[in-house]
């Protein structure tokens, strides 16, 4: 009987022990070759400065929504715009990671593209129609950011066509319907604030909110 109890405490003792011990198989990484990898590292860190671009622009956007929903504020027409457009920069920011990891490469990594990205540089607005107009300065800028991406990847030492395809017919375009849309809107507003002051921006409010512009 001692014997058995004693075989049976070394037993105890040997699963505990193992337990707790680090497995000491450790994968070796993949030898995969990279000659596939051919985007340049100057287009390569343009699009890593757009990702940052997309992401700082929907933290805008997500601090404009914040602001209008304020109970002190109370612009929900507004609010419903910001938040959407924080999200359309959200995506287009994971599009662009998408498009690097499909090249094979994300540069220096996804630690400091995240860690180095600009934080917004206004949490608060007078009125609608400056935040529309801060909304049109940063659509033009991230576009100007895209335009540049195309300029530098299309020269003829890189000719890498297919970054200029994709930007131009998946980016581009939406880029600039958004810029006429944002210039239209806050046209609109400041003509009605102009004729009726402060109920005009109610007015636009309420036709944000239920997308009658």
């Amino acid at each position: 009987m001692k014997a058995i109890l004693f075989i049976a405490l070394l037993t105890t003792i040997f699963v505990v022990s193992t337990a707790n011990k680090k497995p000491a198989c450790k994968i070796p990484l993949a030898q995969v070759p990279t000659q596939w990898i051919t985007m340049v590292d100057t287009c390569t860190n343009k699009i890593r400065e757009q990702i940052q671009a997309e992401i700082s622009a929907a933290m805008t956007y997500m601090a404009m929504g914040a602001h209008f929903s304020r109970d002190k504020i109370n612009r929900p027409g507004f609010a419903e715009t910001f938040f959407k457009a924080a999200t359309e920069e959200r995506e287009h920011a994971i599009k662009l990671i998408e498009y690097l990891l499909l090249r094979g490469d994300l540069g220096k990594g996804f630690e400091p593209l995240i860690r180095d990205i600009p934080k917004p540089q206004n949490t608060s607005w007078t009125n609608g129609f400056e935040a529309l107009t801060e909304a049109l300065r940063l659509e033009t800028k991230v576009t100007r950011l895209i335009n540049g991406i195309i300029k530098e990847c299309e020269n003829a030492a890189i000719n890498d066509y297919h970054v200029v395809d994709y930007l131009t017919e998946d980016f581009l375009g939406e880029q600039y319907r958004g810029q006429r849309d944002l210039a239209g809107k806050a046209s609109t507003l400041g003509k009605m604030i102009k004729k009726h002051g402060a109920l005009g921006e109610f007015l636009f409010d309420k036709k944000l909110l239920y997308g009658e512009l």
